[in-house]
């Protein structure tokens, strides 16, 4: 019996985690902290074996706390999944030369550059990965170099966090003087080109450098998007998953060139979110250095990265994990799903049709 820690578990893909290893290792004892007292994750029967609310990841309380339930609990891995702990867990690295506990993740400077926005549109610049960028904040709205180097219409999101934050598609300059104004608490965005073609993510495993595997979807429709400006959320309520070899040979040759740029190894699960233009041609909106909120239902139809990250934690390699980097689903899956309940998995957009 193994006795994991998921961090942040009142999150959407920490509790997908979970309730995975639950089914798969049911003698696994989990444990779950939070900064919130009041995270779901807490309340949620059977997810849990013990549960902790923690400190800030950024306090200096954090690593004494994260030392001391491993010790007291025994704790033999974590699955650390907000991306604010996983470069704080990266600098506790550098510092001491190893972990709290194992881990399966990336180096503190793919992580913070690719958590950023704004760093990886500038690593990026210039290249066919990403669509026309550029950083701006409240101090410097870059007003002309908006309207002139990107145009309108125009994409506008925060630098930093998940689920859209931030991001709505600007008309004219008018609405981005707005825009900017609703979000004063928000210090820093990109605003790049408009793209008008599919949502597409791809989650794929990196072991020393190694692409090891990897299987792309398409996100078609959003959870509660009429309550978003942008009509974008960061979970999606429809979704189809693809065997389009193209998605995943762009997401490896971006990330071996951020690698060769940051000289790095790729280490790690990373989540690509991409959108296509009116071409078709792909371009990179935002990487993800964890696991991303459909990692659970991947599992479901034969594509588990929870699973192949234990494997490694618990072997200390990536010998037992199968190579598979042009995942093919094998049927024309779909997901849907909503609030409060469980994601519906069916064979094929027929049967959605049919239900």
């Amino acid at each position: 019996m193994k006795t994991i820690l998921i961090t942040g578990i009142g999150g959407l893909t920490p509790r997908s985690i979970a309730k995975t290893i639950r089914r798969n290792h049911p003698d696994y004892k989990l444990i779950g902290i939070d900064v919130n007292k009041k995270a779901i994750g807490f309340f949620m029967k059977g997810l849990l074996d013990d549960y902790s609310v923690c400190p800030r990841c950024t306090d200096i309380e954090y690593f004494p706390f994260i030392e001391k339930l491993v010790a007291e609990k025994r704790i033999d891995y974590a699955f650390v999944q907000p991306e604010s702990e996983i470069v704080e867990w990266g600098d506790y690295f550098e510092k001491y030369g190893k972990f709290p506990c194992p881990v399966f993740m990336g180096c503190k400077l793919l992580s913070e550059s690719l958590r950023d926005k704004a760093i990886m549109a500038e690593l990026l610049k210039d290249t066919d990965f990403i669509p026309k960028t550029i950083k701006v904040t409240q101090e410097n709205p870059r007003y002309e170099d908006v309207e002139k180097e990107i145009g309108f219409p125009c994409w506008i999101r925060a630098t930093e966090g998940t689920g859209g934050l931030g991001s709505l598609k600007l008309e004219n300059l008018s609405s981005y003087k707005s825009w900017l104004f609703i979000n004063n608490q928000i210090p820093e965005f990109t605003v790049s080109e408009f793209l008008t073609g599919r949502h597409l993510a791809n989650e794929m495993l990196y072991y020393n450098n190694e692409y090891v595997k990897g299987a792309a979807l398409e996100c078609v429709e959003y959870v509660m998007a009429n309550i978003a400006p942008s009509r974008v959320t960061g979970n999606t309520a429809f979704a189809r998953f693809l065997d389009e070899d193209r998605i995943n040979k762009f997401c490896d040759d971006c990330i071996k060139y951020l690698c060769k740029k940051l000289n790095v190894q790729a280490h790690g699960i990373l989540s690509f979110d991409l959108k296509e233009d009116r071409n078709g041609n792909m371009k990179v909106t935002e990487v993800n250095i964890r696991h991303m909120a459909y990692t659970g239902v991947m599992a479901q139809i034969g594509f588990d990265l929870i699973e192949d990250t234990i494997r490694i934690m618990e072997d200390g390699n990536a010998e037992n994990v199968a190579r598979d980097q042009y995942h093919h689903y094998g049927k024309p899956y779909i997901f849907f799903r909503d609030v409060d309940m469980e994601p519906v998995v069916l064979e094929s957009e027929r049967m959605f049709v049919e239900c």
